[in-house]
């Protein structure tokens, strides 16, 4: 059999799944269920202190923050009164909750993932006994009130869509899988879809035309960085985020300035250090709104709390 290039192409075009990235940068035809184009998304709320202070820091700014990724040290860490506090607060703000079960960072005695060479292994979960503890640690979440959850594992994200599917976890229930499962493109991005997953984070370094790529093949909404801490890359993209938010509609955006995502989330990081920089994250937020309708004015972030949210149940 002749290997045919074109073949190829005409081959992934029947799977739904470009050839090539998309150098023609197309509008995006789609967006929220509001009819908005981008969304707000601010990660590092550890505690009901950090919550407050995000709070406080968007009320102040009048930005919209419109999804909260709490807990990114583990949810493990916060005591059943402080997830359902953390729950409410958000709640009442109109902001939706994900949180990340268990502590995922590589504190087991599993440390392959955190050498030189283990770390092209990925996050992955360790075990039926780290598999059933993240799961014991999303039902304690669940019985907290909150409906939004990061999946760095497949295989978790496949048995909590049918779990979902089975009426054993809430019906509204959002699952958000992490750059960490390390995705960036349209087949991807259409796998994680047919797993059931409602949202992805694609690796932070994706250009514009392999946004416009994925949004060809798949209607999953996308987390993209427009910020990133020095140890993955460093880089600021404020600038470029009208641009991905026209061919990627719809698409959240994400800041995690600082040194490293193992410095920021060690469990003994203070919460005066976390108040600091989740007002910084909501202050480039303004900023980053105000750049895109510069640059775009009929790109439309959500106003504050769209009714599509999986907002925390209290």
């Amino acid at each position: 059999m002749r290997f045919d290039v074109r073949g190829l192409e005409a081959a992934l075009t029947k799977l739904g799944i470009p050839g090539g990235e998309r150098y023609d940068l197309p509008d995006s035809q789609a967006s929220f269920p509001d009819g908005c184009h981008y969304r707000i998304e601010i990660a590092g709320v550890e505690s009901v202190a950090t919550m407050e202070a995000m709070l406080d820091e968007m009320t102040r700014r009048k930005v919209p923050v419109h999804r909260a990724i709490t807990t990114v040290g583990g949810s493990t860490l916060l005591t059943m009164d402080e997830l359902r506090g953390l729950a409410s607060m958000a709640r009442d703000a109109g902001v939706e909750v994900i949180a990340n079960p268990s502590q995922s960072r590589g504190w087991d005695t599993g440390r392959q993932i955190v050498t030189k060479e283990g770390l092209v292994s990925g996050m992955r979960i360790r075990g039926a006994e780290g598999f059933r503890y993240v799961l014991c640690d999303i039902f304690r979440c669940l019985e907290a009130g909150i409906r939004g959850f990061l999946v760095v594992d497949e295989g978790l994200l496949a048995a909590l869509n049918q779990l979902r599917l089975a009426g054993d976890i809430p019906p509204e229930t959002v699952f958000k899988v992490s750059v960490f499962a390390g995705h960036a493109s349209p087949a991807g991005a259409k796998l994680l879809e047919q797993l059931g997953a409602n949202t992805f984070n694609p690796l932070a370094d994706v250009t514009v035309p392999m946004i416009a790529s994925i949004r060809a093949a798949a209607d999953i909404v996308m987390d993209v960085y427009v910020e990133l801490v020095d140890a993955m890359g460093g880089f600021v993209r404020l600038w470029e985020a009208a641009e991905m938010a026209r061919v990627g509609a719809p698409v959240y955006f994400k800041f995690e300035p600082g040194e490293s995502e193992g410095a920021i989330y060690k469990p003994w990081a203070d919460d005066a250090f976390h108040t600091r920089l989740v007002r910084t994250k909501v202050k480039h937020a303004e900023i980053l709104i105000e750049l895109v309708n510069r640059l775009n004015p009929n790109l439309k972030v959500s106003p504050q709390g769209p009714a599509d949210l999986a907002l925390p149940v209290v």
